[in-house]
């Protein structure tokens, strides 16, 4: 009996200790203040001080670029926060950091949430509707800022690179779609690029002309000139074919004998 009674009384204990230490480390962190992650909201401050002064009070459209400039300060926290959260919690679960800055994280996005909610509010008291497109503007005004200041500051970026690295290097020509341009420049005192575009064009169209001519008279057949008739409209004997005309330079093939007499026909059959 005894031997059951000791660890029943040990396991007993431990979890009584556990839970006094739990209890009382609870105890100690709620009421302890974490350094918070995200500096003091200016934008926040001045929006307020801007709604509170009633002599003279402010336009209207001051009020809501004070709110657009606070809703831009949220976005781009929000946007920090999706960032460095994954990041904190995986070095969290190897124990790199410790316990203080996740809590600071997790209170800065508790305090996110109530602020955007307050946002919201007061963008629907100037126009109803507003608050569901706020964040969006308050997003491609960010982006716009971006992308300006860093073409404002692409001058001061070649001149520190020019400080750092030294002289910068010539820019590179691309080279150009024409073809006689890109063969190279044409030797000295030869026809400028235009020129010899516009006489291998012309070169081009007299050929095709040429060929043009050629197949047509190829395939186009010689009139046959009609037979003369003899004086007297009689035909000579052995006549039933005409005679080819041996040229004046004796080429051709000689006219052919005329055929024999029909005596001497009947005679062989």
């Amino acid at each position: 009996m005894a031997s059951v009674l000791v660890p029943v009384l040990y396991v007993g204990i431990v979890i009584g200790s556990l839970l006094i230490f739990s209890h009382f480390y609870r105890k100690r962190n709620t009421g302890k203040l974490y350094e918070p992650y995200f500096p003091s909201h200016q934008e926040r401050d001045v929006y307020v001080t801007l709604l509170q002064q009633t002599d003279p009070p402010p336009h209207e459209a001051l009020l809501k670029a004070a709110l657009l400039r606070r809703a831009m300060t949220d976005v781009s926290r929000v946007v920090k926060l999706r960032e460095d959260k994954p990041a904190l919690q995986n070095l969290l679960q190897k124990g790199s950091i410790g316990d203080d800055l996740w809590n600071s994280l997790l209170q800065a996005e508790k305090e996110l949430e109530a602020e955007i909610m307050e946002v919201v509010a007061e963008a629907n008291t100037f126009v109803e509707g507003w608050g569901g497109i706020i964040f969006q503007t308050a997003g491609e005004m960010l982006a716009n800022e971006k992308m300006r200041s860093i073409y404002e500051d692409t001058a001061a970026a070649r001149a520190r690179k020019v400080e750092k690295y030294g002289k910068v290097g010539k820019t590179v020509e691309l080279p150009a779609l024409n073809p006689v341009a890109a063969a190279g420049p044409p030797p000295p005192g030869s026809l400028p690029p235009a020129a010899v575009l516009a006489a291998m064009q012309a070169h081009a169209q007299a050929q095709a002309q040429t060929k043009a001519q050629v197949q047509g008279r190829l395939t186009t057949p010689a009139p046959t000139s009609a037979p003369e008739k003899p004086l007297g409209g009689l035909t000579p004997p052995g006549s039933g074919r005409p005679e080819s005309v041996v040229s004046s330079d004796g080429d051709g093939e000689p006219s052919r004998p005329p055929s024999k007499s029909p005596k001497k026909n009947k005679k062989r059959r």
